[in-house]
């Protein structure tokens, strides 16, 4: 049964990534508190979806009979992805349907997911089959034990992957290895930080804002999450069946902003931001991507004023290189230092309004940091670079200042 109608699609929440300690109304479907809501993320599934759903609904029935709802949240799929799920909700009576059309990402759709769910569990599973269904009631059993966390794991007795090449193993052992010298704290707790298949109660991650980036959720939720005892079960990974892996390289880049980014909210740098009240994560990370810059700038400023290169004036020599690094440093800040306001301003438009934002603003500290330039060099220490180190130091102050408060202001997000 195929159905036009977008009434009996859930309402995407908007605003923060937060879950709320009571759920939505206090009620499930059929009117009663529901004990698990099982989100299943999904993006050009629909030649998987329904075997999905019917092979869930079955387990689902007969271990807690009425007393779970999945959620499909779709990013919208080309392929309508979700007008099939929907299609579904007359035959599976406990399956609920979301449509995003503004957001994208898999670690958001889970959270937008949990933020309509009414359970107490609160659970994710891919859309592709390659999380196998039955292992849900070992997790499920799991918390109703007790645990806060159930994680199902690659890397424990029972777990494994059926076909996976030397290099995809490599790389997801060392992305274990690089998270637990990055942030022991976090990803010493699991043996599969990497895992998008677990449950977690509902109280353990309430009232907590997370800020996931890419695919993986899991390490959102226990380091910003308040959460106790972690049970891990055994599974294999298995190949996806139908449609296409959506594994890439960008997964694993995400996977190491996401640690950074973990380690300068929840570590001493963190604890710091929000005693003073300043942004100091935020302003490590544009100190960072200004120190590329310094990089840049310097080389500019070399080939193009020292005596035994181009010799140009100085003064001009500097604003060509500051330009040069500005350029530089902007795309840097957008992709990562404000990446969480920038996937929110998608499009030309919105990237062309921050740059033209960010180069007024760095240009007015490209005059200041000319004018500290020539005051130090030809008052204070007479050599170029040092007195350049000191003028760029000065302007990165005002940059990032300013910038946060014009360039990348959230307020703009709509």
């Amino acid at each position: 049964m195929k159905t036009n109608s977008s009434s009996s699609l859930l309402t995407v929440p908007t605003g923060p990534l937060k879950i709320s300690e009571l759920p939505p109304n206090d009620v499930g479907t059929s009117g009663e508190s529901i004990h698990l809501s099982l989100v299943i993320p999904t993006y050009k599934e629909r030649d998987n979806i329904k075997n999905v759903v019917s092979i869930l609904s079955q387990l689902l029935d007969e271990s807690i009979p009425g007393n779970y709802e999945l959620i499909v949240v779709d990013d919208d799929s080309p392929d309508r992805t979700w007008e099939i799920a929907q299609s579904l909700t007359t035959e599976y009576p406990q399956l609920r349907v979301m449509r995003r059309q503004q957001e994208r990402g898999l670690s958001s759709a889970v959270i937008r997911g949990w933020q309509a769910a009414t359970g107490s569990v609160l659970g994710v599973i891919d859309g592709d089959l390659q999380h196998p269904p039955e292992v849900l009631t070992q997790l499920l059993r799991s918390v109703d034990q007790g645990a806060d966390l159930a994680v199902a794991s690659r890397h424990v007795d029972g777990g494994g992957v059926s076909s996976w090449s030397i290099v995809r193993r490599v790389l997801s052992r060392g992305a274990q290895l690089l998270g637990l010298v990055i942030l022991p704290g976090v990803l010493g707790r699991v043996s599969d930080p990497m895992s998008g298949y677990f449950m977690v109660r509902r109280s353990a991650i309430a009232n907590a804002t997370l800020n996931p980036v890419g695919y993986k959720i899991l390490l959102e939720v226990i380091g910003r999450g308040k959460v106790g005892e972690v049970a891990e079960v055994g599974y294999v990974f298995c190949e996806r069946k139908e449609g296409e892996s959506k594994v890439t390289w960008k997964q694993y880049i995400d996977y190491m902003h996401h640690l950074v980014r973990l380690r300068l909210s929840t570590g001493r740098v963190g604890r710091l931001s929000r005693k003073v009240n300043f942004p100091v994560g935020r302003f490590v990370r544009f100190g960072l991507v200004g120190f590329s810059g310094v990089f840049v700038d310097m080389a500019v400023l070399y080939l193009l004023s020292d005596p035994t290169t181009l010799a140009w004036p100085l003064t001009r020599s500097k604003i060509i290189a500051g330009e040069i690094a500005i350029l530089n440093n902007f795309f840097w800040n957008d992709a990562w230092t404000f990446a969480d306001v920038s996937a929110r301003q998608q499009g030309s438009q919105q990237r062309l309004k921050r740059f033209v934002k960010f180069n007024a603003i760095c240009l007015a500290g490209l005059v200041l940091n000319v004018l500290i330039l020539n005051l130090v060099f030809n008052f204070l220490i007479p050599n170029r670079y040092i007195a350049n180190f000191i003028a760029i130091a000065v302007a990165t102050i005002w940059n990032f200042w300013i910038n946060l408060k014009l360039s990348w202001r959230v307020t703009d997000v709509k």
